[in-house]
């Protein structure tokens, strides 16, 4: 009952429906088994990372620490976003209530805020192993690993709730359709019968120091590991410190160009019903491609993997 009297004192609207990504009828049941397909994917690597790590106690390091991290927010932050966006392709009308609508909307952005953090954390930790090995235990040290990850979390709930206050604050009248497949920012704000003007200047700030900071720390971490690289004479030790970085340098690149692109750009230039395709990347496909570029490209990954399949197999024996 509080709930309700709270909703009623906002807005006139108790729910939202989802537009989900497509209005043809002939497409739905295919993108519904894709989409779900790769949620699954996303799920069995995300979930294979995390025991894997947790399991192979030679992949107890910082970056692995970090890695095990952003395993464990990409799996969460698909799964706040892809079961709701299944329902879209089944039924007739994807209704979510206001709150459920805030909830998600919070989630979503407290995880997608802590991966771009968490990867400017990896990016520290590649810097720091490449360009300072000598000291590097002593720099990345387990206090420090928690320090850097307790951090990941606090940006990733300042910067949630920044947006969710501020989005509970506006008044929603008549229109209640989302155009959309989940409860975002930018498609909640153009349903507002109240000025939304605060709220545009809290998206530039907030997601300009959320993936500001962060390109700005993976930037410099990278010139500076590349400057290391090329003073390296070895041509085996140039491969094997550009194939340490490379798997990062990939998913860094995915999300963080599909974010600003999202986010940062006029809305002249994009519709929101093209937008939500873009969209696709960061809350789809990166959580899915993550533990594929770090496991596939990653030789201490593929060991533990068949260590811990053989000793399975043993045990069957």
């Amino acid at each position: 009952m509080p709930q309700a009297r709270m909703v009623a004192e906002n807005s006139s609207v108790t729910e939202f429906i989802l537009a989900g990504l497509t209005h043809q009828p002939g497409l739905q049941l295919p993108l519904f088994f894709l989409f779900l397909g790769s949620y699954m994917v996303t799920a069995v690597g995300n979930l294979g990372l995390l025991t894997l790590i947790g399991l192979s106690s030679h992949l107890h390091t910082p970056m692995y620490f970090f890695l095990y991290n952003l395993s464990f927010i990409d799996f969460c932050y698909s799964t706040v976003i892809t079961p709701k966006m299944l329902m879209s392709f089944i039924s007739e009308k994807n209704v979510i209530s206001y709150a459920g609508c805030m909830t998600q909307l919070f989630f979503f952005l407290f995880f997608v805020v802590s991966e771009s953090f968490i990867l400017s954390a990896m990016a520290y930790d590649r810097y720091v192993a490449i360009c300072n090995p000598l000291v590097y235990a002593a720099t990345v040290s387990p206090r420090v690993c928690l320090l850097l990850s307790s951090g990941v979390y606090v940006m990733g709930f300042a910067g949630a709730m920044a947006h969710t206050v501020c989005m509970a604050r506006l008044t929603f009248c008549a229109n209640n359709l989302v155009d959309h497949y989940m409860c975002d920012i930018l498609p909640l704000l153009e349903l507002s019968c109240t000025s939304t003007h605060v709220n545009v200047l809290v998206v530039f700030a907030v997601v300009g120091i959320d993936i500001g900071v962060p390109s700005l720390t993976i930037f410099i971490s990278y010139a500076l590991i590349l400057s290391s690289i090329l003073h390296i004479r070895s041509t085996q030790g140039r491969s094997k410190a550009f194939s340490t970085c490379s798997s990062h340098m990939i998913a860094v690149s995915l999300f963080f160009g599909s974010g600003a692109f999202m986010y940062l750009k006029p809305s002249s230039l994009l519709p929101l019903s093209q937008g939500k395709v873009s969209s696709l990347f960061y809350t789809i496909v990166v959580p899915m491609l993550n533990p594929l570029i770090y496991s596939l490209r990653n030789k201490d990954v593929k060991v533990a993997l068949k260590k811990t399949l053989s000793k399975k197999t043993n045990s069957f024996t």
